[in-house]
């Protein structure tokens, strides 16, 4: 696991400062519903912005192009909630771990509109607006990129924690598995002997009827 780790921390440390977070575009028909889930971490920051595209530029959005929007979590907890609106955005840190659906409805129209929605949702150290985190702690750039190196470094640590665990977990359940899969054959097995001990106890008791032995 070590091994992995050193293979991978190049590559993660340089997806975090290189790759920048694309926003997400989509179509959404009236009435219709498109969720888009995202895997956090515990007690990691979420952020999240949506707007919905104006068809007409430079004219007030039209009524068919309102939206309702929610965030929940794996355990259904509700962590943001807006009806009838054409942007905005959320904020939160995760309770729990699991997978969050961020869920976005299209008000029902007659005719039939299509909405275009422009949707952007970061999480852990890519959520952190470090513009603020300059201006408010006045600070140069060279101590700002030492900042954020210093996340990244905790945020790899985390991760490679966590990937340990779901390694854990994972060969625990193949044990839990195999360990089943074993008791399932041995049962099959007796299962097989007992069926076939029973058919040659019926034919030697059919034979004997008839007196063929």
């Amino acid at each position: 696991m070590r091994s992995i780790a050193l293979v991978l921390l190049p590559f993660l440390a340089a997806n975090l400062f290189l790759s920048p977070c694309q926003s997400l575009r989509f179509d959404l028909k009236s009435g219709h519903t498109k969720c888009i889930s995202e895997e956090i971490k515990s007690n990691s920051m979420s952020v999240g912005k949506y707007s919905v595209l104006n068809p007409q530029e430079g004219q007030p959005m039209p009524e068919s192009h309102k939206i309702t929007v929610r965030v929940t979590s794996s355990y259904g907890n509700n962590y943001h909630f807006t009806d009838h609106v054409e942007s905005g955005q959320f904020a939160f840190t995760a309770a729990e771990q699991g997978d969050y659906m961020a869920c976005f409805w299209a008000i029902d129209h007659r005719p039939e509109v299509t909405v275009t929605i422009e949707f952007d949702w970061r999480t852990g150290i890519t959520a952190k607006d470090w513009p603020s985190v300059a201006k408010k702690g006045s600070v140069d750039l060279m101590e700002l990129e030492l900042k954020k190196l210093e996340d990244t470094i905790t945020y790899i640590h985390d991760e490679m924690f966590y990937l340990r665990e779901r390694e854990d977990e994972m060969q625990e359940l193949n044990r839990s598995t195999n360990s089943r899969m074993a008791w399932m054959s041995l049962l099959s097995l007796v299962v097989c002997l007992s069926v076939a001990g029973l058919q040659l106890w019926h034919l030697k008791t059919f034979f004997e009827k008839k007196k063929i032995i």
